[in-house]
């Protein structure tokens, strides 16, 4: 108790001395009035999610040469990327759980070793399962430690306003990362190897380590302030025990809700739609047509450059329109731009594909903002770990069109039939997201 009054009266004086009596009423001073440190974390996390997310740029850089070197199909290097991204769903919601339990620092700190150990260790594998360890799994695992259940966590403790226009800012770290670096990859696998560009990927990883353990707090409370926004002190939550145990509970309590099942199956449909089809297999299915492999990175790298637009616009959006009706909009223009794609694809980059790589940039992931706050809305306090099941559903959509689309082309010959499969979906996508219920007032739906 004598802490949590020492840091009471340090939000009210700002100042070190603890000598007068907490009831005296002091006045506050300003000196926090134009930069709350609120903002600092969130540039450190916008960092961290930046540098991490370099690994994501890889996979579908490797296809072809991976196919070429050790004669795998496209299918089984694409059962290796859709183990990666179902784990990097399936983990963030017990990540969210251990971050109660441990501190952000810690967990993300862990993770980001793994995902460089996961990386560094590829450059030997010779057998089509070393690439499900490492690249699977180990990267898979650490990757959804650092998920947007990350974000949603920093969001929840450091702000109480703004929370959609933070949300689209690390949201956009998170998808932004992984397609900026798609040029510099490219040209290290087109001019050295895949290795070279495996090994980049995991100094990335290492590199943002010091920044986590040296510049990140787990909450306002560590540094004495109030969240953003926040009218009160609030005192750091005790440390929660059994993280595993209060993930799966919560999971539990939020299938007996219909707005979970319409965020997961939405969020699904967004994953499979991004990371399982265009990250994975937009590469490959340009080179098909005859385009250059650093010709279609680079417009990879201009969907990143106008995600962050995008979906720091659409954090603002949702901060003050109904996030219902823009998941409907964003799934329904995503849905149309898919079914003309294939029609777009050509040896070279034409003015209609540059229109469609700047459309497909600005909705990109601008399907989070909305889609954390109905979480919030529905789910309260657990809505981190909530939000990091519905992400969980996000990745295993990606990972089923990541294995697919591979087996498309294989059994096909092109992605043709992908493309329009995905756009329907995303048309379904739309329709769900105008159903799902309001809360009652007052209410929250998990236990």
């Amino acid at each position: 108790m004598g802490v949590a009054a020492g840091r009471k009266l340090y939000d009210v004086t700002q100042t070190t001395e603890t000598t007068a009596a907490p009831e005296r009423s002091l006045p506050t001073r300003p000196s926090r009035s134009r930069f709350h440190r609120a903002w600092f974390v969130a540039a450190v996390t916008f960092v961290t999610i930046t540098g991490a997310a370099a690994f994501r740029s890889l996979p579908g850089l490797l296809i072809d040469p991976l196919h070429q070197e050790f004669d795998w199909s496209r299918g089984t290097i694409g059962a290796a990327v859709s183990i990666n991204l179902a784990l990097y769903g399936l983990t963030a919601p017990f990540a969210a759980a251990l971050m109660d339990r441990f501190g952000i620092r810690r967990v993300v700190a862990v993770a980001l070793t793994v995902i460089a150990v996961g990386s560094g260790a590829t450059v030997w594998m010779t057998a089509a399962w070393q690439l499900m360890l490492c690249w699977g799994l180990l990267v898979g695992v650490g990757a959804g430690s650092m998920a947007l259940a990350f974000a949603a966590t920093v969001t929840n403790r450091w702000f109480t306003e703004r929370r959609g226009l933070v949300t689209g800012i690390l949201t956009a770290a998170s998808a932004s990362g992984q397609l900026v670096f798609l040029p510099l990859l490219s040209w290290i696998v087109e001019e050295y190897d895949w290795r070279p560009a495996a090994v980049t990927v995991a100094l990335a990883a290492l590199v943002v380590v010091p920044f986590v353990w040296l510049l990140l707090r787990d909450h306002p409370a560590d540094v004495g302030l109030k969240p953003y926004g926040a009218k009160e002190f609030v005192e750091k939550p005790a440390p929660v025990p059994g993280a595993a145990r209060r993930a799966v509970t919560v999971l539990f309590s939020a299938m007996r809700t219909g707005p979970f099942w319409l965020l997961a199956g939405t969020f699904a449909i967004c994953g499979a739609s991004t990371n399982g089809l265009i990250q994975t297999h937009f590469i490959p299915a340009s080179h098909d047509h005859g385009m250059p492999i650093t010709a279609a990175a680079s417009l990879l790298a201009v969907i990143g450059v106008f995600d962050v637009l995008g979906t720091i616009a659409s954090g603002w959006f949702t901060d003050r329109f109904e996030p219902r009706r823009l998941l409907a909009i964003y799934y329904a223009f995503r849905g149309v731009s898919l079914l003309f794609l294939p029609m777009l694809l050509a040896p070279s980059v034409q003015l209609p594909m540059v229109f469609f790589i700047v459309f497909y940039g600005l909705d990109w992931v601008a399907t989070v903002p909305p889609t954390l706050a109905l979480c919030r809305e529905q789910y309260g306090d657990d809505s981190a770990i909530v939000f990091g099941w519905v992400l969980a559903s996000h990745q295993v959509g990606a990972a089923l069109v990541a294995f697919l689309g591979g087996v498309a082309r294989d059994t096909f010959g092109s992605y043709d039939v992908v493309w329009y499969a995905s756009g329907a979906l995303c048309a379904v996508a739309a329709l769900m997201s105008l159903v799902i219920r309001r809360r009652p007032v007052g209410r929250v739906a998990v236990a």
